[in-house]
């Protein structure tokens, strides 16, 4: 596991303000299985659209964000998808942050990381040769 960053200032001041916000003028919508918390303000400005915000649990990663979560905080739609919802279907996998740069990352047979082995190429491949 990787060591936790350093926070500068700024970021520290950001999410104190964030949080404050939240807990002045926030109301609790739900939860997911990453642990984000959704919410939305407690009063709509006359023409404007309420403002939605999700606190992350842990380091802030957008794609953490499941997509039933995605659509209700860009207002595709009034409420989030239950896990009950006839949307979710048992053939559709669950959702996966972009899991780049951590343990869980995908790596193909033959990257450096795999030792730099792949399986040979099948009798339907032939090396192109610059001489003929």
């Amino acid at each position: 596991m990787s060591q936790p960053q350093k926070l500068s200032f700024i970021r520290r001041l950001s999410q104190i303000g964030t949080l404050l916000g939240t807990w002045s003028g926030g109301v609790k919508v739900g939860s997911d299985k990453f642990g984000n918390v959704y919410y939305r303000s407690r009063r709509k400005e006359p023409g404007r659209r309420e403002r939605r915000w999700v606190i992350y649990a842990g380091e802030p990663e957008a794609s953490k964000v499941p997509p039933e979560w995605h659509g209700w905080l860009h207002h595709t739609m009034q409420e989030p998808i239950l896990d009950t919802s006839p949307f979710h279907k048992p053939w559709q996998k669950p959702h996966e942050p972009n899991l780049t740069g951590t343990a869980g990352a995908y790596f193909p047979p033959g990257h450096p990381s795999q030792g730099s082995r792949r399986a040979a190429a099948t009798g339907d491949y032939e090396a192109w040769k610059p001489e003929e």
